[in-house]
């Protein structure tokens, strides 16, 4: 393993060269920094290539660190992996819907999609969970009524009773599909790269702002962008020092901002 020492570090992001087995517990857990979420793109363990080779004790080490994890995934490797989320509760699952698909079974539907899944450890209260609303052109100033639920046919929405009377302010939770385009064709720098507004409303989700997001599997730094964008600082490790190398000049960069504004 390399020295640890960051790889590249500018006060906000900080990248690491090395194995997260090693970084997550040695590094973060040591010093007892406090990690407000993992978001985690691993290896499926689904093919034969070399580099798509499932790294066992991640899972393990990403509990030592944190109590909120996004997984990205197939149904396939969530359901092999089974035993490995033990400890872990799930929350939610989110579909990734891609412009276009990368698989090429032909007996099969064309799959465009990918699944991310959330999970927490400890108690659900203690986890930030803000879900991003979006505006949907209603008019802002509108106020809406909803009638008394019938019990004997909507019981399974909860308890609330009797007329129920809010201010629409035009915004609702961003869905559970989001539908974003791949990086194929687009530049992308890393085989399963995932684009940064794929990555903004999973970490507004699950990191407070000025919270701290980390990244096991960095690659070319993506998760690392799309957090110092959204005002949260993030530590990314990387195995491989060809993608080190690509997010530092990444990183080295201005960023865009959500609102526009350059840095």
């Amino acid at each position: 393993m390399t020295a640890l020492k960051p790889y590249y570090d500018n006060g906000q992001v900080t990248l690491y060269h090395a194995d997260c087995r090693e970084v997550l517990p040695a590094v973060i857990g040591r010093l007892g920094i406090q990690v407000d979420c993992i978001v985690a793109d691993p290896p499926y363990g689904e093919t034969s290539l070399e580099w798509d080779r499932w790294p066992d004790g991640w899972l393990d080490a990403a509990a030592g660190v944190t109590r909120s994890l996004w997984c990205f995934g197939s149904l396939r490797m969530f359901l092999a992996r089974a035993g490995e989320f033990s400890g872990w509760r799930l929350s939610q699952d989110v579909i990734w819907e891609k412009h276009n698909g990368s698989g090429f079974a032909a007996d099969r539907f064309k799959r465009v999609h990918e699944t991310v899944t959330h999970w927490y450890r400890g108690r659900w209260g203690g986890i930030h969970h803000e879900v991003p609303r979006v505006f949907r052109g209603v008019d802002p100033h509108s106020r809406k009524t909803r009638p008394p639920r019938r019990p004997e046919t909507d019981a399974h929405h909860g308890a609330l009773t009797g007329e129920h009377t809010w201010t629409d302010d035009g915004t609702r939770l961003v869905r559970s599909v989001l539908r974003v385009r791949s990086m194929h064709n687009q530049g992308a720098a890393h085989r399963t790269e995932k684009p940064v507004p794929l990555l903004a409303p999973l970490i507004t989700y699950a990191c407070p702002p000025g919270g701290l997001v980390v990244d096991p599997f960095a690659g070319s730094g993506s998760t690392l962008d799309a957090a110092r964008a959204s005002g949260r600082r993030a530590i990314g490790i990387e195995a491989d020092e060809r993608y080190c190398e690509l997010t530092a000049r990444r990183l080295s960069q201005g960023v865009l901002l959500f609102d526009g504004e350059a840095s």
